[in-house]
């Protein structure tokens, strides 16, 4: 076993992938910012992805795009962590490289998961599979550690961070107002009212213009 296998402890480990409104598994790990654990994060929204190799194009472009996004998460208690199987020393090679080339210090950790022990966890790589070069998943996580949406891409398209940040902040929204958002929404716009789920609340929602299933709720 390498030695950089040892710091990576999950518990525990689910015996199918995550779904929405699952709990995450809990784990440990090493990351470019020291040692970290999930539930370190409880109590802020966080942003857990990953990538399928450092040095990478897409992978390069996100990792900018999301640093110089980093203080929008903050600024809606959101806080971002990354992952590949890539070593600790090389995740700290890529971030000098990007910072040196670009101008951006990248300000969030990325964890190291060699063992793909993680990876297994979150459902990110198939159970028989020694190679994770095809994960690009994404799990919003709330303050009480439940995944709250889940989102994968393909190798070759990178994420949009101006949606991440909807999606995050539509779900705080959708939370704290106890409504929906429709779609495409974005903060200001209207939301929409809890529907009906019995025939008598339907009926006693009548009048209007607006259907009973479909109202909106004006900011």
């Amino acid at each position: 076993m390498e030695p950089t296998d040892l710091a990576t402890t999950v518990y525990p480990s689910p015996m199918r992938p995550l779904r929405i409104n699952d709990t995450a598994p809990d784990f440990t790990a090493r990351t470019t910012q020291g040692e970290k654990r999930l539930s370190d994060y409880r109590g802020r929204w966080l942003v857990l992805f990953s990538h399928p190799a450092d040095f990478t194009p897409v992978c390069t472009s996100e990792f900018v795009a999301l640093a110089r996004q980093a203080d929008a998460f903050v600024a809606i208690d959101c806080d971002l962590i990354a992952l590949s199987v890539d070593s600790l020393y090389s995740h700290l090679a890529w971030l000098k490289d990007i910072y040196r080339r670009f101008g951006v210090k990248v300000p969030f950790p990325i964890i190291e998961d060699p063992s793909m022990a993680i990876g297994h966890a979150f459902g990110m790589v198939d159970a028989g599979s020694s190679d994770s070069a095809t994960v690009r998943a994404t799990f919003v996580i709330d303050p009480d550690g439940v995944v709250r949406a889940i989102s994968w891409y393909p190798m070759n398209v990178g994420r949009s961070v101006e949606e991440l940040l909807r999606l995050v902040t539509a779900l705080q929204t959708a939370d704290r107002e106890a409504a929906s958002t429709p779609a495409g929404w974005a903060p200001g716009d209207a939301l929409l009212e809890p529907a009906a789920t019995t025939l008598d609340a339907a009926i006693a929602d009548g009048g209007g213009d607006a259907p009973w299933y479909y109202r909106e709720r004006r900011p």
